[in-house]
């Protein structure tokens, strides 16, 4: 997704910096002009280390940086002077990025926490100089070692949203509405579908001064495990969040199958997303009775708490959110 100023998708080449050779020298010195080896080890080469920065939420500064390059180490000198260490390159990013690796699709790397550093790929070791073969039958060794070479490859870094709530509906069910109203974010808002087309965060105020997270994620449609629409660019973000809250608009026509379809989805992706704890909101509802309610209610599984809502008439705002943080604090349990 690398339209807009939200990106969370980044092909990188990557190389880590070469070790310096060790030296091969010998001390030649007034007083003593057989004073024996004494080449340097050669300095290692620049590592690359992701840092989590709490302050980004979005990879946009590494769009167009394709090419990070760690610094190589220099070779070792005489009098047994290591060679400098190559200059690790430090690429800052969001809470919740991974790091993978582009041919094997292997993950690498995860950044949870601000301040956390973690090696994504070492440099190379530096050669040892002369002076660490000499021995006693060997008083005068002419050789020293190559520094390691550093390694290099195509990787990909994405950034999973962290969330405690992922909203989970089809585009138009009032997601983004929902955001408006239970938080200070404004994300767009229009009458058609895929308005939501990059992840929004909201905080969400709570009793006692306490607060949650709620992400507004772009909505899916039948097919998207398999790529249609936003595809999976839209559901790795859902595999951060604590509880999912389904969101259905009461004019649907099948509400439980509406609910199955996105279960399905999710299934498709990733049978570990049905772990999480689920919360199913009709949204919309002021245009509804309550016959109507308790029609809707009888189609929508027994196990699976659910509340009927709306974000324009402020109905049920509350209880939602009791019932979101109460999710959450079990979760935790």
């Amino acid at each position: 997704m690398e339209k807009g100023n939200f990106v969370d998708y980044i092909r990188v080449f990557c190389r880590s910096g070469k070790g310096g050779a060790g030296s091969s020298h010998f001390a030649r010195t007034k007083f003593n002009p057989m004073a024996g080896p004494d080449g340097g080890d050669g300095g290692r080469g620049g590592h690359i280390i992701l840092r989590g920065n709490r302050q980004l939420w979005t990879l946009l500064h590494l769009r167009y940086r394709k090419n990070i390059l760690a610094q190589d180490g220099e070779n070792g000198s005489k009098n047994n002077c290591t060679g400098r260490e190559g200059e690790d390159v430090i690429i800052e990013v969001p809470l919740g990025t991974i790091g993978k690796d582009e041919e094997t699709g292997e993950t690498e790397v995860e950044i949870l926490e601000d301040g956390q550093e973690v090696i994504w790929m070492r440099g190379g070791r530096g050669g040892l100089g002369n002076s660490n073969f000499a021995t006693p039958t060997n008083q005068a060794p002419e050789y020293a070692q190559p520094g390691e070479q550093g390694t290099e490859g195509w990787k990909l870094l994405e950034l999973k949203i962290l969330a405690d709530v992922g909203l989970v509906g089809f585009p138009n069910a009032g997601k983004s509405t929902l955001l408006s109203t239970i938080s200070a974010a404004k994300p767009k808002i229009a009458d058609y579908a895929f308005t939501t087309l990059t992840p929004q965060l909201g905080m969400v105020p709570y009793r006692d001064n306490r607060s949650f997270c709620v992400a507004d994620l772009p909505g899916i449609i039948e097919g998207a495990a398999e790529g249609k629409g936003l595809g999976h660019r839209f559901l790795r973000h859902i595999e951060r969040n604590a509880a999912l809250l389904f969101l259905i608009p009461a004019d649907s026509n099948d509400h439980k199958k509406e609910y199955d379809i996105l279960l399905n989805e999710l299934d498709q992706f990733n049978p570990e997303l049905l772990n999480k704890r689920r919360i199913i909101a009709i949204s919309k509802s002021d245009m509804l009775d309550d016959e109507l309610k308790e029609a809707i209610a009888a189609t929508l599984p027994s196990d699976i708490p659910h509340i009927f809502i709306s974000s324009v008439a402020n109905q049920g705002i509350t209880e939602l959110k009791d019932m979101l943080w109460n999710a959450l604090i079990e979760d935790e349990e």
